[in-house]
């Protein structure tokens, strides 16, 4: 039986899998999937900003992203559920959920779209929103990173600071802007859900 209370989620999930897995069979699926600067801003290509989160580069990439969003989005769902309604709920979380991916995309956009040679594949970006949505409304959960407990908010904060310090210091594949983007969006949209009723 399929949870209900979980849809979005779910559905998101088993996209990502569907999709990633085709992308690691057949490269050409995340030629056409992929975020590529260069190429929107000559061909107005802009569905990559969304097609480029249910694609990942290797099996590592996606188990991760994949275990994340499973822990953090259920949770997240929820939240909208009890603060929304179920169809609001799942609708909001769903446009929130797509407005980060596709918003992760700008910084990179902008600062690669000369460089034929950058591309950037990956829901990374929209999960970090939902994980900082989560730390936002659960500061003082303990979340395990490498095994070590400590308070979410202080999780939130180490991340936030790597991953800005990494934007720009590191060349390592990692597009480390849209875990940085994509984690002050989920706070800018939970603040906002925090305060709205609809």
């Amino acid at each position: 039986m399929i949870d209900q209370n979980h849809i979005i989620s779910i559905t998101i999930l088993a996209l990502i899998l569907v999709f990633s897995f085709l992308g690691l069979n057949n490269y050409k699926t995340i030629e056409l999937f992929r975020h590529y600067p260069y190429e929107e801003s000559r061909n107005k290509s802009f569905y990559r900003w969304i097609t480029c989160g249910f694609v990942h580069g290797n099996l590592m990439h996606l188990l991760l992203n994949a275990f994340v969003l499973w822990q953090f989005g259920f949770i997240v769902e929820t939240i909208f559920i009890s603060k929304f309604g179920d169809g609001n709920g799942r609708l909001i979380y769903l446009i929130i959920y797509l407005a980060i991916l596709a918003l992760t995309c700008v910084p990179s956009y902008y600062k690669h779209k000369n460089n034929s040679s950058y591309a950037s594949i990956g829901a990374s970006g929209a999960i970090s929103g939902l994980l900082f949505i989560y730390i936002y409304f659960f500061p003082m959960n303990t979340l395990l990173v490498y095994f070590i407990p400590m308070p979410a908010i202080l999780m939130g904060v180490l991340y936030l600071g790597y991953s800005y310090w990494a934007s720009r210091n590191t060349n390592d594949g990692v597009d480390h802007d849209a875990h940085f983007y994509g984690a002050i969006l989920g706070l800018i949209f939970a603040i906002l859900m925090d305060k709205i009723t609809l």
